[in-house]
């Protein structure tokens, strides 16, 4: 009785199954290659042809790579040295990195100067870009112009001294008068660093072989430094310009507001290149016989007025788009003008503007380039004239362009890859 009652007894699991696991299909590098590359017949065959073309690219370029020849002294030896192999002539590279990187004209000796300002360039802009750095370290981002202006051009180490301390002194006296009158301390202070400036000048010239470096003439800047050069204080100049720009446009007072429209507009409407010939060319014409306008300033100064133009109409959208409720919050709380415009408004109008500012910036430091067609010798008129003129490298292209492309590709990629984590950084609102 018991023995058939057991059997007729359904059976129980006291422990649960193991989770079996999923399809082969549904998991790993197959899910992957699933939903990304053959998830439709339109986009396989797509995949497919993507994946031929890159072969076919990379079965050309990686023997060039490899192959290539950096021990030769000039093209008729790289090609023997190659004896018709495929292969690519980066001797060029070796032979005349220096060239490409500080220009044909600044001395070698003093290679260590534009080094050393470069690697003081990362370190100053650290505490700026990353919010979490100590701010002591902003000591270091405000002294640093001033120091590589020393070390770059040269001279007495006096010149930079004195002119940090015009600026200090300057400040002073906009922080003691912006309280009562804005303008009244903009041009204050404006006009205590001129005085400053001005007398620090006979300070220069009586002491002009305290810690002198060998004075270096801006005609003698080219390679890749001078793009640099030009890329960062064009981009530190422009985004506070820029940003004045905007809110003049959108300002109250009829005589600022279209001061500030028909700057724009007239720069927004004019090629970079004309600017660049009337600072060549026909800045020359308004200044008295004999003056000597350094061309870089006055390459510095058109590349400035260029990009702040566009970086103001960048900034106004973003005021645009915040909505009317900021505003008067910032009315709410009993903030004037510049308290609101500083701790409200302006931080979220920047935050929106932050892909466009970037797209300015990367595009402003690629069209440094543009200097080489009024006899600047940066890095693509390097190229350009003394090495693809020379018998030597005469015929050099691709293994030079390539390298020209490298550098300008490793610059604004990381331009890009920070404004990315930066807006991650800032995406504060709910998700």
């Amino acid at each position: 009785m018991s023995d058939t009652h057991a059997a007729s007894t359904a059976f129980v699991r006291h422990d649960p199954l193991p989770p079996a696991p999923p399809p082969v299909t549904e998991t790993g590098i197959v899910k992957w290659m699933r939903e990304n590359l053959f998830a439709t017949i339109p986009n396989a065959i797509l995949t497919l042809l993507s994946l031929w073309a890159i072969y076919t690219v990379l079965s050309g370029v990686i023997p060039w790579i490899t192959n290539g020849v950096w021990g030769a002294e000039n093209i008729r030896e790289c090609r023997e040295l190659l004896a018709g192999a495929t292969g690519g002539c980066f001797s060029v590279i070796s032979e005349r990195w220096n060239q490409l990187v500080f220009g044909i004209a600044y001395p070698r000796e003093e290679y260590w100067r534009p080094t050393l300002a470069f690697v003081l360039l990362i370190v100053s802009v650290f505490p700026v870009l990353f919010p979490r750095a100590p701010r002591k370290m902003l000591i270091l981002t405000i002294i640093y112009p001033f120091v590589a202006y020393w070390l770059i051009w040269g001279g007495t180490v006096l010149t930079p001294i004195l002119l940090f301390a015009g600026a200090v002194v300057g400040y002073v006296v906009y922080s003691k008068l912006v309280a009562s009158n804005f303008a009244a301390g903009f041009f204050g202070g404006l006009t205590a660093a001129a005085i400053a400036w001005w007398l620090a000048g006979f300070a220069i010239d009586a002491g002009s072989d305290v810690l002198a470096l060998r004075e270096v003439v801006s005609r003698d800047m080219g390679g890749f430094m001078l793009n640099m050069i030009l890329g960062v204080v064009c981009v530190s100049l422009s985004l506070p310009i820029g940003i004045v720009l905007a809110l003049g446009r959108q300002s109250d007072m009829f005589v600022i507001k279209w001061i500030c429209i028909v700057f724009i507009e007239f720069i927004r409407g004019v090629p970079l290149i004309t600017l660049l010939f009337v600072a060549n060319v026909v800045l020359a014409y308004f200044l008295p016989p004999g003056s000597n306008f350094d061309l870089i300033l006055r390459v510095i100064i058109m590349i400035t007025m260029f990009a702040s133009a566009y970086i103001a109409e960048v900034i106004r959208g973003g005021l645009a788009a915040l909505p009317k409720g900021q505003y008067e919050a910032a009315d709410s709380l009993g903030l004037d003008y510049p308290q609101a415009m500083r701790l409200i408004i302006l931080p979220q109008a920047l935050k929106i503007s932050i892909p466009g500012i970037v797209n300015v910036a990367v595009g402003l430091f690629k069209d440094t380039v543009l200097v080489s067609i009024i006899s600047m010798f940066d890095l693509v008129g390097m190229i350009r004239g003394p090495i693809l003129a020379s018998t030597d490298w005469n015929g050099v292209y691709w293994e030079l362009w390539g390298f020209a492309a490298l550098l300008f590709f490793v610059v604004c990629y990381s331009i890009s890859q920070y404004s990315q984590w930066l807006e991650r950084q800032l995406q504060t609102d709910h998700r």
